[in-house]
């Protein structure tokens, strides 16, 4: 009898991933990601390894790049209407997502859109990119102040524009 009280609470423990996981199912980067498929019938193509990327790429920039997503669309011929690409992505992307870049060729035939949101000390990137023939989509993100760290390591090289020949470290 005093251990009916734990069927409910188990209940409840199964009940709400499930409904988190089912409402958050239409939006973000799976979200849009399966809306161009439906839209442009293609199928996206989820690049292997992706998670322990981010791993690593977390870990080698101590912590600047993470939640890295990437989908790409192979052999993608679709006409894209600038308008409505960017609408199908603002509209999963959800609230909270700012498009920062819209790029459109004269003709249309490549499109660029990067969204961005802020992730606490943390920024969220949302690329799509379309341009002869493939469209890749792109999520990741990023710690400025640590992403600026781990490249600073690297210091700069200049090329003197005359001949061709690495000026070396001007910093």
């Amino acid at each position: 009898m005093r251990r009916l009280w734990m069927v409910p609470l188990a209940l409840v423990a199964l009940i709400v991933p499930v409904v988190v996981l089912a409402a958050g199912g239409d939006g973000g980067f799976n979200g849009v990601v399966r809306s161009i498929e439906d839209r442009y019938h293609v199928r996206a193509t989820r690049i292997p390894f992706v998670g322990l990327m981010s791993f690593i790429s977390g870990r080698a920039t101590h912590g600047g790049v993470g939640n890295l997503h990437i989908a790409e669309f192979e052999q993608f011929d679709a006409d894209v209407d600038g308008e409505e690409l960017n609408a199908i992505v603002q509209e999963r992307l959800g609230a909270g997502w700012e498009r920062m870049i819209r790029e459109t060729s004269r003709h249309g035939r490549e499109q660029t859109l990067i969204f961005c949101r802020p992730e606490g000390s943390r920024m969220g990137l949302f690329i799509v990119d379309s341009e002869s023939g493939e469209m890749d989509v792109v999520q990741v993100s990023v710690n400025p102040d640590r992403l600026n760290e781990s490249i600073s390591h690297y210091g700069h090289r200049h090329w003197d524009s005359d001949d061709g020949s690495d000026a070396g470290d001007k910093d």
